[in-house]
């Protein structure tokens, strides 16, 4: 032993230990090791009583383990450095006169290397270092630096709750609040190491319970209260802040939060929060008080009489919905007894668990869901199989009788490159000829290289403010030029009702429609004082359609927007910069309905469950309505004046799914900010937190010659409330919360009549009149288009199936023989209907595919395209954000689908079954999607390899054998068109995922193409768009470039014919075409699995309602270490003032 004491003692000497630290982590990390061996062996010889070796070894150990990386600590750790640390502490304090000189350099040595070690609090408590260290505290209450040095160990113990809890029978916390004065210059280091000990404390039930009993939420709110009035300069911010940690955690009880209402804390943090919410010097007490706020603020059930949707359908098989129940207490909180320690092994559920493993499930193609010979019942859809060239002549509306209806001014179908400027040009009878002249311009001109001609820059980006908001939204309140001066006036006619004219009836196909002659009159005449034509679209005919479509409810007008049209704005708009601070503003203001109700009127103005009164002409405040088409408004109430609370109804025959909105509003004032609160969204996040704002349309602004829908809204957030749904509502899940969406809209003009909604609506009225108007305007020398009815919708509707391809060129058994043998593409969309963004990626898929464009003649004579628009009519057509009449996710029903349950994905299913029959797979399946918590569009698709890998299985084996060309595509599109990311494509397959379209194609069809396309809600932050939000044109050249990148797949294929390339080269720019082959060709090499990046940094204001977040500032033990190693370099309590000082500079957030 005294060798080795005087080797220690030689070590510090000679100064090796210094060599040792600075000659590199890499040559010394095993002399490194051996010396802490070394020294750990000296300092667990109990015998030794040599003062000078203890602190020598104290020293070296310090030294050593104060550079590097904590793998030295670790080691030690692992070495049972933490038991000999503890064993020499208890031994030095149960001396009859304990050497602070050597417990000094112990404690600091202590709380180091108790940070690291997860189990350093049992440890404690078996070597029965909790009471030798609560006794040392006792007895150096009024010796600050020995006290100081107590509360680190005592901080670094009750990291572990279990031995927090028993830290709390012996006493600790009345100890603290003894060492815990009124406000006080003197002493502070020590004060805030007391609060931060309490408040790791009270992380255990137990204490918190015990705190409870004993009256301390009182004294914390007192003691808080003080030091935040005394505080002017806001030097001791970080005390402030422990103490409400302590408040935080005692108020996850219900008992806690009783005892903080009881005692006015509610009030007096509300009073707090909103005299310093704008004062960066102390963002830590703002945070945190609001997330006590929050906790705190009396939960309730949401202002509806049943949490299942207002709407009901006697669908086959669906369940009988129950009553709700009634919420109680045990549905707010889990107030057990047990202490669970965060600190255990058991590691959470991770993503990667969800990744199927199972070789038969990922590999096995399984046997056919039907009876084979049903397959045949198919043959019909596919008539371009088996019918001579005199049966291919093209129908046009077989069942309507529609000579009398006028149809669209169309000449021919134009392409991508001109659509924009058509729909802006003024002599709207001209557009099909500037078409015509163009019609030889490619798409390629449309690709990624080309700086997109709508991008904004920053300077140009407007501001967001009050004054300007009507600009920012893209409308004007006058209007320029002479061609609108009569217009206006007109709207000013008394003989122009705005409310009927906004709201056209569909007369003709309910009984107890009132005035069916005078609406349509109204319709007629609005039509012909303000003709508007739109490409693609025909309000005549769109009323045809409206008539003949099934709802469940049985709606009697048409939203305006729907009939009249909607004309995209020549640019896109910027996102939406988020204000600092908004969300907490919105809470508090939320808050201050609870305390000070004075200008609350909370009077329903519409509801679907309660029509009556409320739902009349009230001249105090706006009107709202949803029964129309794709509608979604279930209740509003008037909070104030311009304040506006508003629940969104469920999807039919379901109690969930919650997010689609699409209403209209009359009865406003022009130039006034209005808030609206949805109040009952489910998504945990959302894109409206960074950058998207929900769109609106204006029938004022339409009349006036601008019909868009366009972005708008100021102070945009989306934040967990306090509403809870009741156990029956989510079948008895605990745990899930709703979510406000709140938005101040600010309109352009006095009594107008404005549609808004969470993203464009598309409806299925709308789809209808579309392929109708494609149908009746294409070549048919050029195009073969043909609609069928793929099957009927739960709610009776035709599902439509669209094939596009060429005719042959002869009716010769070659060019028969051709046309027959052509590949398949199948392409379907909108299986979920509140994801309206994929019906626009569609329609321009299809515009494009029967244009002139040469690249679009190009896919048509060689291949044949089966297209199934819209999946889901019915959720559509009754406003449902993601399921069908029955209340299921239909994208969830793909591996087994019953005829008479889902009758659209069985049939569609059969469809592909019936082509992969008779060898006539197709090349690639894709269904479009929205998704609306990430940027940018993208696919996910299919690969066994990449699954494996990702889940860490071994994925070599020669029974490992897959077609690469799964990513081909995505490749593609990554470099041609602007909206298209790579880094967010993803190819693995998930066991959740597992009776999806994407999926179930590609393992029981083997169509190793097979994806979901993802366009984003809100727009770009990447290529020419980034910063952008996405428009309807945005969204329709998506659906073109897929096609565009489906032709270059093609070309790039091994069995692309030399006859196709020759005629792509002689068609188009030869130039052109090479340079983008070779850009396809030559792009960078990925790894095996693209690396999704995350899609956004951390909200401006992340406010986190639990009171045991892993991402609060206590959690993280940097601080700590901070203060021992300052401590360790003689820091004394005579410059606690500059270091208060200190705490108040670093509690300032960097801006």
């Amino acid at each position: 032993m005294s060798r080795l004491i005087r080797i220690s003692k030689t070590t510090l000497t000679e100064g090796s230990a210094t060599t040792l630290l600075f000659s590199g982590e890499n040559q010394t990390t095993s002399i490194v090791l051996q010396s802490l061996r070394r020294y750990l062996s000296v300092l667990s010889l109990q015998s030794s009583s040599d003062k000078a070796s203890i602190l020598a070894i104290l020293q070296v150990l310090s030294d050593l383990l104060s550079v590097g990386t904590d793998r030295r600590i670790h080691y030690m750790i692992d070495k049972g450095g933490s038991e000999a640390l503890l064993q020499t502490l208890v031994d030095t304090a149960r001396s009859a006169s304990p050497d602070y000189d050597i417990l000094l350099p112990l404690f600091r040595l202590m709380a180091k290397v108790g940070l690291r070690d997860k189990k350093f609090g049992q440890k404690a408590l078996e070597l029965e270092a909790l009471d030798v260290t609560l006794i040392l505290a006792r007895k150096n209450l009024s010796h600050s630096q020995n006290l100081l040095h107590c509360l680190w160990a005592l901080r670094v113990f009750a990291s572990s709750v279990t031995t927090g809890a028993m830290l709390g029978i012996n006493g600790a916390m009345e100890l603290l609040f003894k060492v815990i004065p009124p406000y006080t210059r003197k002493h502070t280091r020590t004060i805030r190491a007391a609060t931060e000990v309490l408040a790791a404390l009270l992380k255990s039930k137990s204490n918190s319970r015990r705190a409870v009993n004993r009256g301390y939420v009182t004294s914390l709110l007192r003691l808080h209260q003080d030091w935040h009035s005394h505080d002017m300069t806001n030097t001791y911010v970080l005390i402030r802040h422990g103490l409400l940690l302590c408040l935080r955690h005692i108020v996850t009880l219900r008992s806690g939060r009783e005892a903080f209402l009881a005692a006015q804390g509610l009030e007096t943090l509300f009073s707090i929060a909103q005299a310093c919410l704008d004062n960066k010097s102390v963002e830590p007490v703002i945070s945190v008080a609001l997330q006590i706020l929050r906790q705190c603020y009396p939960e309730s059930l949401l202002p509806l009489l049943t949490a299942s949707s207002a709407y009901t359908f006697s669908a086959p098989g669906s369940p009988s919905s129950e009553p709700p129940q009634a919420l109680t207490e045990e549905d707010f909180e889990d107030d057990g007894e047990e202490e669970m320690d965060k600190d255990s092994d058991v590691e959470a559920v991770k993503e990667d668990d969800d990744l199927e493993t199972d070789m038969d499930k990922l590999s096995s193609k399984p046997d056919l869901d039907r009876p084979e010979e049903e397959l045949a019942q198919y043959d019909a859809l596919c008539p371009e199989l088996s019918c001579s060239f005199e049966e291919l002549e093209p129908k046009y509306g077989d069942d309507l009788n529609l000579k009398d209806i006028p149809c669209a001014n169309h000449c021919h179908i134009p392409n991508v490159t001109t659509l924009r400027q058509q729909c802006l040009n003024k002599d709207h009878s001209s557009w099909g000829r500037e078409g015509e002249d163009r019609v030889h311009s490619s798409i390629l001109d449309t690709v990624k290289t080309r700086k997109s001609s709508i991008q904004l820059s920053s300077e140009q980006r407007p501001i967001s403010n009050v004054n300007q908001s009507i600009r920012q939204n893209g409308l004007e309140t006058v209007s320029v030029g002479h061609d609108t001066s009569d217009v206006q006036a007109s709207l000013e006619e008394a003989a122009w009702d705005i409310e009927s004219i906004s709201f056209p009836r569909i007369s003709s196909s309910f009984s107890n429609s009132t005035k069916p002659e005078e609406s349509s009159e109204v319709a007629e005449k609005l039509l012909h004082t303000h003709p508007k034509h739109i490409p693609f679209h025909d309000p005549h005919l769109y009323m045809v359609n409206a008539v003949r479509t099934r709802s469940a409810v049985g709606f009697e007008t048409m939203a305006f927007p729907d009939f009249w049209g909607h004309c995209p704005p020549p640019t896109a708009q910027p996102m939406l910069d988020r204000k600092r601070g908004v969300q907490r503003i919105k809470i508090l203001e939320d808050i201050r309905r609870l305390l000070q109700p004075r200008d609350v009127v909370n009077k329903v103005v519409f509801s679907l469950d309660e029509p009556g009164p409320s739902q009349g002409s009230v001249s105090d405040c706006l009107r709202f309505h949803s029964k129309f088409e794709s509608g979604n408004l279930r209740k509003a109430i008037q909070v104030r004046e311009f304040e506006y609370d508003l629940l969104v109804n469920a999807d039919v025959n379901s109690s969930q799914h919650q997010q689609w909105f699409y209403f209209k509003v009359s009865g406003m004032k022009a130039a006034v900010p209005y808030r609206f609160n949805v109040i009952n969204c489910e998504k945990p996040n959302s894109q409206f937190n960074y950058g998207m704002q929900p769109t609106l349309y204006s029938v004022k602004e339409a009349l006036l010659g601008r019909p868009a829908w366009i972005r708008t809204g100021s102070e945009i957030c989306y934040y967990k409330n306090h509403y809870r749904p009741n156990a029956a509502a989510v079948d008895g899940a605990s745990g899930k919360r709703y979510y406000t969406l709140t938005v101040t809209v600010t309109f352009p003009h006095n009594e107008d009549t404005c549609y808004l909604a969470y993203h464009y609506p598309y409806t299925y009225s709308a789809l209808m009149t579309h392929l109708q108007i494609l149908e009746r305007n294409i070549d048919p020398r050029q195009v073969y288009f043909r609609q069928a009815s793929l099957c009927q919708t739960l709610g009776g509707n035709p599902c439509p199936l669209v094939t596009i391809t060429a005719f042959p060129e002869s009716n010769s058994a070659k060019h028969l023989e051709q046309f027959r043998c052509r590949p398949y593409q199948v392409i379907t969309a909108r299986v979920h209907p509140g994801e309206s963004n994929g019906s626009w990626v569609m329609k321009g898929t299809l515009e494009f595919l029967v244009s002139r464009d040469p690249v679009a003649k190009l896919l048509r004579e060689n291949f044949v395209f089966k297209i199934i628009p819209m999946l889901n009519p019915d959720g559509v057509i009754n406003g449902n954000h993601r399921c069908s009449l029955r209340g299921e996710d239909l994208n969830r029903q793909w591996l087994l689908p019953q005829a008479h349950l889902q009758p659209t994905i069985y049939h569609a299913k059969g469809l592909l079954h019936y082509l992969s029959s008779i060898g006539r797979g197709p090349v690639v399946f894709c269904d479009f999607h929205g998704h609306s918590q990430k940027k940018n569009v993208f696919l996910y698709g299919c690969s066994m390899k990449e699954t494996l890998w990702q889940a860490g299985c071994t994925v070599d084996g020669p029974a490992l054998v897959e077609d690469v060309s799964y990513r081909m595509l995505p490749k593609i599109l990554d470099k041609l068109a602007p909206a298209f990311t790579m880094n967010s494509c993803s190819f693995l397959v998930e066991k959740s995922r597992a009776s999806t379209a994407r999926v179930v194609v590609w393992r029981e069809m083997g169509v190793s193409r097979s994806y979901t396309m993802e366009s984003s809600f809100c727009g770009c932050n990447q290529g020419p768009y980034q910063g952008l939000q996405f428009g309807t044109s945005e969204l329709e050249e998506m659906g073109a470039m897929f096609c565009l990148g489906l032709f270059i797949l093609e070309l790039k294929s091994a069995s692309c014919s030399h006859e196709l390339l020759a005629r792509a080269t002689t068609l188009l720019n030869a130039d052109v075409l090479d340079h983008y082959l070779q850009r396809c060709s030559s792009s960078t090499t990925t790894n095996s699995r693209s690396a999704e990046v995350d899609d956004e940094p951390s909200c401006l204001e992340e406010i986190d309602y639990s009171a045991d977040s892993s991402s609060d500032p206590e959690h993280s033990f940097a601080e700590l270490d901070r203060q021992i190693q300052e401590c360790a370099f003689n820091k004394d309590e005579e410059e606690e003032k500059e270091e208060g000082t200190r705490w108040r500079r670093r509690s300032v957030p960097q801006s």
